[in-house]
């Protein structure tokens, strides 16, 4: 069987397309399922698991350690520290690895080797041969999807040999499945908050008991600064895994010996992931450099490390794309704090560009939240930027989802995910002074929800919720060929005021895998 997979591997999109066809049924596999509820109340049985699977895929724990792997984790930041730290150490010339979730448009996006997503040909080479192995020694039990994607990972950057891995954390650290790391040359601690408290705990201390998981005995760790009772349990967990932790200072603390320090990522907040990655980056060189050398705060040099910094990207947070008359701002926050420095960064940025219009600017939020966010939280916290409409649709690129099997879920229905839009627009309604409002029935093929408010509307699909906020006048949704379903007249006369103004500005928050569908019809070479 494995000869026969890997004869076929590389011919082209239809393969690579079976692949993720076959990654996505992962997601539902019901002895996965089975056996994540099992583990549920014996969480140490997650990473025995992580193990068994690793080992049938050819792979062990040892040869992890030749990876010499940064291993991050965080509620809020994880992700941009990741990526500053990947992008400093490639200023330095190392081939590097980075593991992180989710996607926004394509799933080989999680594994980048140089800062850049995989190839199809070398996805689906790898995929396969993962896979393969994996089926061929099953005994009725396959990894779910994110732990099939961290083996996957973990096979790439050995067999494409790279210096060292960035590995983000998937959820928590404790029992994560990329905790089955034993040797990390060293690892950092992101903001923490709540977030996924069915699985971390619903206070700031377990949740950070969770996220300390990750410290190893005698490996450097660095933190940014936290609340109280979360450092409180951070400094407690170094101490029982005997190792060191610091506190990175300010980003300003740097700039007397290096001047000022620009970021290619926008907000205030990237500040603290910035002086994170920096003590990561620098303890992994001291590493390097020095075998047997330890962390340390430093100070980085007046050269590398700022260009790193500088030349940072991290799609779908804080990213402002500029269609002609249509700038979208796209940030996937979804926790209070991340949606507290989202509303910071968009009002700050949109009223910049505001200055420079020519004329009346519309203001139109579109979002979505999943899982066990709290919409109504988030909503209120978007009320202050007087937004002129308020648009919900699910994480569905389209009408045919049978195009986009990367962001395919399985895991929730096309109902469900509507009924949530609903409730996130009564929420909208309740915070806006616009009374409890219950909806009508979900209306899929020719006609929208609701019609009773001017001030918010629910679309079936992530496209025509574009098409209708930018109303033609963003040239690359204006093309034909991307019509989506039709719309009632009496919803097109809402749309006066769009068509008017000189500017429509959208913010697109709440999910990151509402952002990914965005970009994924705004960039065309994102989605190939």
């Amino acid at each position: 069987m494995a000869d026969t997979i890997r004869d076929c591997t590389v011919k082209g999109s239809r393969v690579d397309s079976d692949a993720i066809c076959t990654l996505n049924t992962l997601q539902t596999n019901a002895s996965a399922l089975e056996q994540v509820r099992r583990e549920r109340s014996h969480p140490r049985l997650q990473l025995q698991a992580m193990r068994g699977f690793l080992e049938r895929a050819g792979l062990t724990v040892e040869e992890l350690d030749h990876l010499n792997i940064i291993h991050v984790t965080g509620t809020k930041g994880k992700g941009s520290t990741c990526a500053f730290t990947d992008q400093i150490l490639r200023s330095y010339g190392f081939r590097t690895g980075f593991y992180s979730s989710p996607h926004l448009v394509q799933v080989r996006e999680r594994i980048r080797i140089n800062g850049q997503p995989i190839g199809k040909e070398l996805f689906t080479k790898y995929f396969w041969q993962v896979y393969g192995r994996l089926d061929e020694t099953k005994v009725g039990t396959m990894p779910s999807y994110f732990r099939f994607l961290t083996i996957l990972a973990f096979h790439v950057f050995l067999q494409e040999k790279v210096d060292l891995s960035v590995i983000e954390v998937g959820i928590g650290g404790a029992y994560d499945c990329t905790n089955i790391i034993r040797r990390p040359w060293v690892c950092g601690i992101s903001s923490l908050g709540i977030d996924h408290t069915q699985i971390l705990g619903d206070t700031i201390e377990k949740i950070a008991w969770q996220k300390g998981g990750i410290f190893k005995p005698g490996v450097p760790a660095f933190t940014v600064k936290q609340p109280e009772d979360a450092m409180v349990m951070l400094r407690s967990r170094a101490t029982e895994m005997r190792c060191p932790l610091w506190v990175c200072p300010e980003l300003e603390d740097y700039q007397a010996d290096c001047g000022p320090l620009r970021l290619g990522l926008a907000g205030q907040h990237q500040r603290s992931n910035a002086s994170l990655a920096l003590q990561l980056s620098h303890t992994w060189l001291h590493k390097r450099c020095l075998p047997g050398g330890t962390g340390d705060l430093y100070v980085p040099s007046q050269e590398v490390f700022p260009l790193g910094l500088a030349d940072t990207e991290w799609p779908g947070r804080n990213q402002t794309l500029k269609h002609g008359a249509v700038t979208y701002f796209l940030d996937g926050a979804h926790t209070m704090r991340s949606m507290q420095a989202c509303v910071h960064w968009f009002r700050e940025t949109a009223a910049q560009h505001e200055r420079t219009a020519s004329g009346p600017v519309a203001r139109v939020v579109l979002f979505n939240a999943t899982g066990e966010r709290d919409s109504a939280v988030l909503l209120k916290l978007l009320v202050p930027c007087h937004f002129d409409f308020a648009v919900f649709c699910p994480n569905i690129t389209e009408a045919i989802a049978s195009c986009n099997a990367d962001q395919q879920n399985f895991n929730v229905s096309v109902e469900n995910m509507l009924t949530r839009c609903l409730d996130n627009e009564r929420h909208w309604h309740l915070h806006n002074g616009l009374g409890n409002t219950k909806g009508p029935p979900l209306l899929i093929e020719d006609s929208l929800a609701p019609e009773k408010k001017a001030d918010t509307l629910v679309f079936p699909c992530i496209l025509s919720a574009l098409q209708w906020i930018t109303q033609g006048r963003d040239p690359v949704l204006a093309d034909p060929a991307k019509r989506d379903l039709p719309v009632k007249p009496s919803i097109m006369a809402k749309a006066a005021l769009l068509c008017d103004a000189a500017e429509i500005h959208i913010l697109v928050t709440g999910s990151l895998h509402l952002v990914g569908g965005v970009l994924k019809h705004l960039d065309a070479a994102s989605s190939k």
